[in-house]
Order: structure tokens, then sequence, then C-alpha cells
């Protein structure tokens, strides 16, 4: 069953922040990215957090439901451990995030680390260009640009 895309929001320059809190540490890091693109584009958020990784579809979609934003940040780490688990959430994470986009028509960034070693994922939330969190929002700011562009009357 598709949902009826999103209609423009109330705040064209809003954005949802969802970030899973398991990793308390990468999550400030990512989070930190995140809000300093938003930032220096003028753009306002509001941070909604969830406990972990499969969490993070379900509040983005709550997010794209309420009108509010014109894209939507996800934020998480999932860590390589010794049994499958990590295949199932992120994989699921990953689907969840991409239906969230496809059924509301509004971006939704995939920012979540999907690492070998809690020291792989911090080199990838440190602050640099290479940092997801930025790079997650930078995304959504790219897109909900483009939708502008597209969306545009002529």
């Amino acid at each position: 069953m598709s949902e009826t895309p999103a209609r423009a929001p109330e705040r064209p320059n809003a954005f949802a922040i969802v970030v899973a809190r398991f990793y308390e540490e990468l999550a400030e890091r990512l989070l930190k990215g995140a809000e300093g693109a938003l930032r220096e584009q003028g753009a306002s958020f509001s941070v909604f957090a969830v406990p972990g990784a499969f969490e993070l579809p379900l509040a983005a979609r709550w997010a794209a439901q309420s009108g509010r934003f014109a894209g939507i940040v996800c934020l998480g780490a999932v860590i390589r451990g010794e049994t499958d688990h990590y295949d199932y959430v992120c994989a699921e994470v990953a689907r969840g995030t991409q239906q969230v986009a496809l059924e509301h028509g509004l971006p939704c960034s995939f920012g979540v680390l999907t690492c070998g070693s809690y020291e792989q994922a911090l080199a990838r939330a440190d602050g640099t260009r290479r940092d997801q969190g930025r790079l997650a929002a930078q995304a959504a700011l790219a897109m909900a640009r483009l939708r502008t562009q597209i969306e545009a009357p002529r």
C-alpha cells in the first residue's frame, strides 16, 4: 500500500534529525556534524531521539507524516558483532529509510554508520569532510532544494 506523497512542508527550511542513541558517543558526533551542516545553510531543525537504529524508519515516517519538514536526516550506528544481528538491522534500517522517502516523496537521508568496529565508526564521525552526520544533512538539503526546483511553477 503506497501512501500519498507529502504535501509541501509548513516550514520549507525545517528539517527533522532522527538519531539513534544506542552508541551515545557516536550519536553525539553524528548529531554535531548534521546540526553544523544545517546551521551553515540557515536551516532550522528539530531533533528526535530513538533507542537504536532499528527504530529510525518509524520515527522518520512519523516526521514525514507530520508535514512539518522539508527533509529528514537519519543518524546512528550499527557495529558488526559475533552474530547475524548486524546484517538484519543494517538491511532493514536502509530499506525502511528509503521506503519513507519514496512513500512520502520527502528527502530522507541515510547517515547510519555500518562498520566492522567501533574505531571504524569513530573515524566516520570525526568532524572532517567525511563525517557522515554532516554528509547526511548535506544530502537532505540538496534533495530538498532539488524538490523545490522541480516543483517550481514555470
